[in-house]
C-alpha cells in the first residue's frame, strides 16, 4: 500500500495542540477516527468536536431501548478476524469494565461462543444443517472468472447480467445473499470483492464458521467503550446539530474548508475552520431516514428528506465531479430498502420451540434464513442477553426480510405493510408454530424498522460515484464511511468504516503511517483449494 500521506494535502502540522478538527456524523468512521488522531496523532481530545445530527452517537452500531417497551436494533455489522483495522482499533479501547481491552474480550468471547450453525438454512419447518451449494461448473465457472476479471471490466452491471435464473434459486445464493445482503440487481463489483475478500471464509459458509460477534449488541460492546474512551479525553460532541453546508476557500485548483453551517434546535450557526484546522465528514448514511413500527403500526417509508446526510452530500457534490455522485445510491430507494425487526420476548415458549427446532443454543447458531419465503426472511438469536442490563426471563430476536413489497405467505400483506405482531406471525408459519402463537403473540413486543438505504452501498456504481478520501485539491479535508473509494476492501462493514477513518487522518496529518493492508486470502494456496472443494460440494 502507498504512503498514507498524499501530494495534494498540507502534510505535517506543525504543532497538534493549535489543530482543531471537526467531525461531521457520529457514526463509528467518525468515533475511529478521533481514536486515531488522539493516539496515532497526538491531537488532543478537547480539539475534536463531533457533530452529529440524531440525539445519540454511534450510527448504524445502535441499540436501544428497555424490556418494558421493546428493544431495537436496526441491524448488526457481522464481524470476522480478518478485519485488521477494527482489531487495531480496539486494541486500544478498555472494555466498559475496564479488565481487558475490546478486542481481547471479543477474540475470547469467540472461542467460548464459535458460531456453528446447525440450521442455516428452515423449510417446512425442518432444518437443514450444512446445506450444499447446489451450484452447476457454469455457476462455478461464473464466479471463478468473477474474481479474476478487473472491476472496470464489469462496469455497472448487475449480478443477474453475471448469472442465469437458475442461480438465484441454489442455496448458496439463499445463504449468500442473506448472509450478506445481497439483491440479484446490485452491483457485480461489489460481489465479486466479496467473494475475493471473503474467499477464506467459503468453506465454513453453510455453518457460518468463522463469523464472530460481540458479547452484547455493538451498541453496548463497541460504541459505549468508544465514547467512555472519548469522553476521557474531553473530546465534544454536539448532537442534535445537522451540518447543512460547508464552506470552502477555492483556488488554483486547491480546495479548503473555511466553515461549517448547521442547524440545532431550528437556528443556524457557523464554525469557522482555521488555517490549521481539519474536516472529516461522513458521506451519505445506511440508516438515514429509518423509521420505526410497534406491534399494531407498520413502519413508514421514508426519503432522502427527512434527513442531512444525503443533501448534505448532494449539495457539496454539485459542480464537484472529484466529490462523487450521490444521486447513484440515493435516488433508487425501491432497490435498496429492507425491514428489520427486533422482538422482545416476556415469555420462554418461542426461544425453547426454536432451540429445539435449530440445535442451537443462543448465540450459537446465528442467522436462520426461511429461503421458501416470499420476504426471504431471516432471523438470528444472539446469546442472551444480549442488552446490558436486560433482565433475565426476557430475551431479544433480531430478523429481516429482502422482498419487503411481496405479500407473506401466511400473512398476505407484503412486509413494508406490516406491524410488528403481523410479522411475527409470519415468522412463526414458517417455523410451522400454531397451538403456541397466541401465547408468544401476547408475551411479544416485535417493532419493525424501515430503513431506505440500507443497501445503497451495493447499488450498481462506476468509477468515480465513490469519491477518493482525499479529493483532488483538498487541503485540509476527507471524506470516510461506507461511501468512499478504497480499493479491495468491501463496503457495508464496520471494518470499511474505520479502514476510511484511518486512512484519512494518517494523510490529514502527514503520518508516516498505514492502516494494516487487507487480507488477501486469494493468494493463499490452502484457502483457494478449500474454497474450491466448498463450491463443489466436496467432502472437507
Amino acid at each position: 500500500m502507498a504512503q498514507a500521506t498524499p501530494s495534494n494535502t498540507q502534510g505535517v502540522r506543525s504543532d497538534p495542540a493549535k489543530t482543531k478538527v471537526f467531525l461531521i456524523g457520529g457514526g463509528v468512521a467518525s468515533l475511529a477516527a478521533a481514536v486515531f488522531l488522539i493516539r496515532d496523532g497526538d491531537i488532543p481530545g478537547c480539539n475534536i468536536t463531533i457533530l452529529e445530527e440524531l440525539d445519540t452517537i454511534g450510527g448504524s452500531l445502535d441499540g436501544s431501548g428497555s424490556a418494558e417497551a421493546g428493544y431495537v436494533l436496526r441491524g448488526g455489522r457481522m464481524l470476522e478476524s480478518k478485519y485488521l483495522c477494527t482489531f487495531d482499533l480496539f486494541s486500544s479501547i478498555p472494555t466498559l469494565d475496564d479488565t481487558k481491552t475490546v478486542t481481547q474480550e471479543t477474540f475470547a468471547w469467540n472461542e467460548t461462543m464459535k458460531t456453528s450453525s446447525k440450521s442455516r438454512l428452515v423449510r417446512d419447518g425442518k432444518r437443514q444443517t450444512a446445506p450444499k451449494f447446489g451450484l452447476s461448473e457454469a455457476h462455478i465457472l461464473t464466479i471463478e472468472r468473477l474474481a479474476l476479471e478487473p472491476e472496470g471490466m464489469l462496469g455497472a452491471t448487475m449480478i443477474s447480467d453475471q448469472f442465469d435464473a437458475a442461480f438465484f434459486k441454489t442455496d448458496f445464493w439463499f445463504m449468500w445473499c442473506t448472509t450478506f445482503a445481497f439483491q440479484p440487481w446490485h452491483s457485480a463489483v461489489e460481489f465479486k470483492r466479496y467473494l475475493v475478500r471473503f474467499a477464506h471464509m467459503v468453506d465454513g459458509f453453510d455453518r457460518l464458521s468463522g463469523i464472530m460477534r460481540t458479547v452484547y449488541n455493538q451498541y453496548d460492546s463497541m460504541v459505549r467503550p468508544l465514547q467512555k474512551w472519548l469522553q476521557a479525553r474531553e473530546v465534544k460532541v454536539e448532537l442534535n446539530t445537522r451540518v447543512t453546508d460547508l464552506e470552502f476557500d477555492e483556488r488554483q485548483g486547491e480546495m479548503r474548508v473555511k466553515g461549517i453551517v448547521y442547524d440545532r434546535a431550528g437556528k443556524s450557526g457557523e464554525i469557522a475552520v482555521g488555517d490549521q484546522d481539519l474536516v472529516l465528514l461522513t458521506l451519505g448514511s445506511m440508516t438515514e431516514a429509518s423509521s420505526l413500527g410497534a406491534m399494531d403500526k407498520a413502519p413508514k417509508l421514508l426519503t432522502k428528506t427527512d434527513g442531512g446526510a444525503w443533501t448534505l452530500w448532494e449539495k457539496l457534490a454539485a459542480d464537484r465531479p472529484e466529490f462523487g455522485r450521490p444521486e447513484v445510491f440515493a435516488d433508487h430507494i425501491n432497490e435498496s430498502k429492507w425491514i428489520s425487526f427486533t422482538t422482545t420476548m416476556h415469555d420462554p415458549t418461542f426461544l425453547r420451540i426454536v432451540n429445539e427446532l435449530t440445535g442451537n443454543v443462543p448465540g450459537e447458531g446465528g442467522l436462520v434464513t426461511f429461503p421458501d419465503s416470499a420476504w426471504l426472511a431471516s432471523i438470528v438469536i444472539p446469546h442472551q442477553p444480549h442488552f446490558i442490563g436486560q433482565p433475565d426471563g426476557v430475551s431479544v430476536l433480531w430478523g429481516y426480510g429482502l422482498s419487503v413489497d411481496k405479500p407473506g405467505d401466511f400473512v398476505k400483506k407484503s412486509m413494508s405493510a406490516c406491524t410488528g405482531a403481523e410479522i411475527m406471525t409470519e415468522v412463526m408459519g414458517h417455523l410451522r408454530i400454531t397451538a403456541e402463537a397466541a401465547k408468544i403473540l401476547s408475551t411479544s413486543i416485535c417493532i419493525p424498522c424501515m430503513m431506505p438505504f440500507i443497501t445503497s452501498q451495493f447499488l450498481r456504481r462506476e468509477k468515480g460515484d465513490r469519491p477518493q478520501i482525499t479529493p483532488k485539491g483538498s487541503q485540509n479535508f476527507a471524506f470516510i464511511g461506507q461511501f468512499c473509494e478504497m480499493p479491495d476492501d468491501v463496503v457495508f462493514t464496520v471494518e470499511y468504516s474505520i479502514r476510511s477513518a484511518q486512512t484519512a487522518v494518517y494523510a490529514l496529518l502527514g503520518l508516516k503511517l498505514e492502516p494494516p493492508a487487507v487480507y488477501q486470502g486469494k493468494f493463499d494456496p490452502k484457502v483457494l483449494y478449500r474454497a474450491f472443494r466448498a463450491l463443489h460440494d466436496a467432502p472437507a
